[in-house]
């Protein structure tokens, strides 16, 4: 028996046209670096429109990927829309990507057009000679005549190409079910691959971020989206803003903790989002520099698990609950959120808020063991966590032919390691490449940073493993010491002392100005075990 329910598709031309009306007068502020420049949805459809008639004179007819290399704004916002909206395929590019990666995936994803900040432009001009598919640069903000492009490119300025253009557009019907954007991985092993995803999937994740047990975005929220909109789609924060109303505050460019407290001051948000390292950031810019940011009644941490002593920090001292969350570019990302269940108060509820979070009804979950065999849902029983779902990712860009080892059975093996609770809480342990094994036991390094970290000198710590001739392995503690602290492995090992097995107590200690990140922010463990293998760190045994 069929249903006799209507199939319209789900396409961002939809939700174009629906968050540009309904919600017309909801804003984008932009920052400056002295205030904030603004502009409403309603003025952002009116854009869109522009920006789709002037992208098909650049023969943008199909489903041509254009290309953004930019910062988080109000004409990025303009792009996000524009570009899938009129059938062709948003192609966000990573800034922070190494030369040779950014050019690997631009080609790989034979970009047609290039879209740039105009900060960004000096960045970009170095590597585009070695662009082979890009026949189109658009300047925004800044000097497009200065851009000296290769033969066969055309640089223009963004408002000369958007001025005079028609402010509606007859927006295609697309099959809900092709590509709308993509991503790369940030190509920590190998090259980065690409991860497309629908307009379905991009419209099942938006509803997911506005729902009640996610990240409750709503119309009379206004969200500061510090997490780059070239990074697995700002966690999906700008297409559920335009779904619900929620009101955005772009950083542009100011992301150190300085200008993150103007704008917080400046605009007032309800709601963040950033990786934990800018939050450490702002946290140490707080005590130094007091402030009221009690208007933000939650901000989210993912990438990387928040520390605990953070988590209490924001709650405890300015009055902000920080949530964590859980996901990949793979995943859209959202593949958790932990909210604590209602009947869970006090520690019990601090012990939920410590995980991942639970999978929502979309996200179904396993764990798989060293055997290959399915994992119980015990909060013991540990393994790698696999997912699949609509948003799921089911191969990269290419083929299935590109690393296949990624995919399994019709699951997404995430490479995290970990365990989930009867009632669907998961807590990963480790990422599987940084477990550390030493004697025949598994060391969580996620565990032996977030408990150095909870030591009042330390702004920083990344444990990776080193080879041992008795154990195999033992962790090797890389810590940043706070300005105008002074601590010693002594201290540090003795702080540690009944907060971990004992056998787990380093023995191994460096000291760092900076743990080495990578190009979204997390700890680049990677390059971390070379500065070992090479020699490079003033290492203390103790």
């Amino acid at each position: 028996m069929l249903s006799t329910m209507q199939d319209g598709q789900l396409s961002l031309a939809t939700l174009l046209r629906h968050g540009s009306t309904v919600h017309a007068e909801s804003e984008i502020a932009t920052w400056t670096g002295a205030g904030s420049r603004r502009t409403t949805f309603g003025e952002v459809g009116r854009r869109a429109a522009q920006l789709a008639h002037a992208l098909r004179g650049l023969g943008v007819t199909g489903d041509q990927r254009v290309g953004t290399f930019m910062w988080n704004n109000a004409e990025h916002f303009e792009a996000y829309v524009a570009i899938p909206a009129m059938g062709a395929v948003l192609h966000t590019l990573n800034i922070r990507l190494f030369p040779d990666q950014l050019v690997y995936v631009a080609n790989h994803a034979e970009d047609h057009v290039i879209i740039v900040d105009g900060t960004l432009v000096p960045l970009l001009a170095k590597q585009l000679p070695r662009l082979e598919t890009v026949r189109h640069v658009v300047v925004t903000g800044g000097d497009a005549g200065a851009l000296e492009a290769p033969e066969g490119v055309r640089v223009h300025d963004y408002e000369e190409l958007l001025a005079g253009q028609p402010d509606t557009f007859e927006w295609p019907e697309v099959d809900e079910r092709s590509a709308a954007a993509m991503c790369y991985t940030s190509g920590t092993t190998g090259d980065p691959k690409g991860v497309a995803y629908s307009h379905r999937s991009i419209w099942l994740h938006s509803m997911q971020v506005c729902m009640s047990d996610s990240m409750r975005l709503a119309q009379d929220d206004r969200a500061l989206a510090i997490v780059p909109m070239f990074h697995a789609m700002s966690w999906g924060l700008p297409y559920a803003a335009l779904m619900v109303g929620t009101s955005l505050v772009m950083p542009d460019r100011f992301l150190q903790p300085g200008p993150i407290a103007e704008i917080l001051a400046a605009e007032k948000p309800t709601f963040a989002a950033a990786v934990p390292t800018i939050w450490q950031g702002l946290l140490q810019h707080l005590e130094a520099n007091p402030q009221d940011i009690s208007h933000l009644r939650e901000v989210v941490v993912g990438g990387s698990a928040a520390p605990p002593a953070m988590m209490h920090a924001f709650e405890e001292e300015h009055d902000v609950p920080v949530l964590h969350a859980w996901g990949m570019t793979e995943t859209s990302p959202l593949g958790s959120v932990a909210r604590p269940p209602a009947s869970a108060t006090g520690e019990e509820a601090w012990r939920y808020r410590y995980t991942q979070g639970r999978f929502p009804a979309s996200v179904q979950a396993r764990l798989i063991g060293d055997d290959g065999r399915e994992m119980p849902w015990d909060g013991t029983s540990v393994g790698e966590l696999e997912v699949r779902g609509p948003w799921i990712a089911a191969s990269y860009h290419g083929g299935r032919s590109v690393d296949p080892e990624k995919f399994h059975d019709g699951w997404l093996r995430t490479g995290d390691v970990g365990t989930i609770t009867p009632d669907g809480f998961l807590t990963l342990t480790d990422r599987a490449k940084d477990v550390i094994k030493s004697g025949g036991e598994w060391i969580s390094s996620v565990d032996l940073e977030n408990a150095v970290m909870a030591h009042p000198a330390v702004a920083e710590a990344a444990v990776i493993g080193v080879p041992d001739e008795k154990w195999d392995e033992r962790p090797l503690v890389a810590v940043v010491v706070r300005e105008g602290q002074r601590v010693t492995p002594e201290e540090l090992r003795e702080f540690l002392t009944g907060k971990v097995a004992k056998w787990q107590l380093p023995e191994n200690w460096t000291f760092v100005e900076e743990v080495p990140k990578t190009s979204v922010g997390k700890f680049d463990k990677k390059r971390l075990r070379a500065f070992h293998a090479e020699g490079r760190l003033d290492i203390t045994h103790l």
